[in-house]
């Protein structure tokens, strides 16, 4: 049995889900590589269609946040609220990457000129503890980009895939009965 609309449905629901959270992402950091990664497929499973969603390793982080060691976060999947699964607890985020952001940003101390930041990197690294040390205590906020759009359109999804499954089934049944 085909069951076009069904497959068609899951893949307005993807898709749907994929642009709202890429717009949340660009409205809340501006045009960014994340955004760019988020795509959805849509494919047969033996136990009919399944749909997976796709995107940069670190956007779970983004979309759910972090929590500090001081500081409980949580993010909502549009329904309700729930805690961060994540925490820093030991360690804060990496003090190299904290100074590649910074580096990519163009931070630079007020009182000092150019060359010296650059020259000898003291300034940057020491920044990038600083921040290192904050993120670690009070952790990083949640956005919801992606838990938002899904948890909504979820419950539309589950209310309306029996429908489109109907459709399927009277399309079948009405061009089954046609052949006879």
């Amino acid at each position: 049995m085909k069951t076009e609309n069904l497959e068609r449905y899951l893949n307005s629901f993807a898709k749907q889900v994929v642009k709202e959270s890429k717009d949340i992402l660009r409205t809340k950091k501006g045009s960014t590589s994340l955004a760019s990664s988020i795509r959805a497929v849509v494919g047969d499973d033996p136990n009919g269609f399944s749909v997976k969603f796709y995107m940069s390793d670190y956007g779970t982080f983004v979309d759910k946040g972090v929590s500090g060691n001081k500081n409980p976060i949580s993010y909502s999947d549009g329904t309700k609220t729930k805690s961060s699964p994540y925490k820093y607890t030991t360690k804060g985020p990496p003090i190299d990457i904290l100074s590649k952001w910074i580096k990519k940003k163009g931070l630079k101390p007020k009182g000092l000129g150019r060359g010296r930041s650059k020259k000898t990197g003291q300034f940057i690294s020491g920044l990038a503890y600083v921040i290192s040390k904050k993120i670690k205590r009070d952790g990083i906020k949640s956005i919801s980009f992606f838990s938002r759009p899904l948890g909504i359109n979820y419950e539309n999804l589950q209310e309306n895939l029996l429908k489109q499954y109907s459709k399927d089934i009277q399309t079948y049944l009405t061009t089954f009965t046609k052949q006879k």
